[in-house]
């Protein structure tokens, strides 16, 4: 829809209150700098040695000129005239008793063009608004996606280092990245008295104990059994979620299909994550549904993504 084009009048009205609320040609050309500031062009050749009404008279020109280009400077431009109520520059003028009641009547005069144009500029600023916060949820948007971009990159080059017992370490600290990323309170390992915890992290009021490995085969039942007493020893707010990247077996997925006290991720549902083809908070709400539905501990992403 085509923007309401400002009347002609409106724009003689702020040329008027311009050459009365300024008496002093300095005061008028610091103003129209200021306004101006961000259209350098505005005041190129603009005489302000001249008569005041003259460059006054020069610079609303140019904004009538070209109104689509300068509406925006223009309508708030007339709106702060309109809205003066002090004039300073006059006061001090000795007759100020004839100019400031000349310089009221100009910018009531304008008033009377603003009122109409008061509406349009609360449209637009609150269009500027909405705009700056799209722009705003877009840059934090890119910032994630390349948070989770460069985590992917992590992922595969530990992935291809020949010192698995290096990658395990580094393991670790990824996924506690991982788990920053996606605002989920992870806290790294930490020993009680007679074991240790690869980590923990809380999520919808519950609280995980971690369990990660990135061995060479999948995970047997025999690990899986000392997670399971592991996590029953704790709080009964407490679950587990035990990671493996290469998976678990088929007897440790069939121990735990029925009854279980944690949820599973493997590397493919890491690298469903990584690509940004499910959030893992969303993952992990998924899983822990199946679990508390079937009692099934193994409940993979393409899944999820299929639903």
């Amino acid at each position: 829809m085509q923007a309401r084009r400002i009347h002609p009048g409106a724009y003689g009205a702020l040329i008027e209150a311009l050459a009365s609320i300024y008496w002093y040609k300095k005061d008028l050309k610091k103003f129209i700098q200021t306004r101006a500031a961000e259209h350098p062009e505005l005041l190129v050749g603009l005489d302000f040695d001249g008569y005041k009404r003259a460059f006054a008279e020069e610079f609303v020109d140019r904004l009538m000129a070209d109104e689509e280009q300068y509406r925006d400077l223009t309508l708030t431009t007339m709106l702060e005239v309109a809205q003066m109520d002090s004039f300073l520059s006059l006061k001090r003028h000795a007759d100020a008793a004839t100019l400031l009641p000349a310089a009221q009547e100009a910018v009531a005069a304008l008033g009377t063009w603003t009122d109409k144009y008061q509406g349009l500029v609360e449209e637009r600023e609150a269009l500027a608004a909405e705009l700056a916060a799209r722009r705003a949820q877009i840059a934090v948007q890119q910032g994630f996606a390349g948070k989770l971009a460069a985590l992917k990159d992590q992922f595969i080059e530990l992935g291809k280092m020949e010192n698995r017992q290096k990658a395990g370490l580094l393991f670790e600290p990824f996924l506690n990245e991982l788990f920053h990323l996606f605002d989920l309170e992870p806290r790294l390992s930490y020993v009680l008295k007679s074991e240790q915890i690869d980590g923990s992290l809380a999520f919808d009021t519950d609280d995980y104990i971690i369990e990660a490995k990135w061995w060479k085969g999948p995970v047997e039942v025999e690990d899986v059994d000392k997670f399971d007493a592991k996590v029953r020893r704790k709080g009964k707010n407490a679950l587990g979620l035990f990671i493996s990247v290469n998976g678990f077996t088929a007897g440790a997925r069939e121990e735990y299909d029925k009854r279980t006290s944690f949820i599973t991720m493997d590397g493919g549902d890491l690298f469903c994550v990584l690509e940004g083809r499910i959030a893992l908070d969303e993952l992990l709400r998924r899983k822990k549904r199946h679990a508390n539905e079937t009692g099934d501990c193994y409940f993979p992403a393409f899944l999820a993504l299929a639903d």
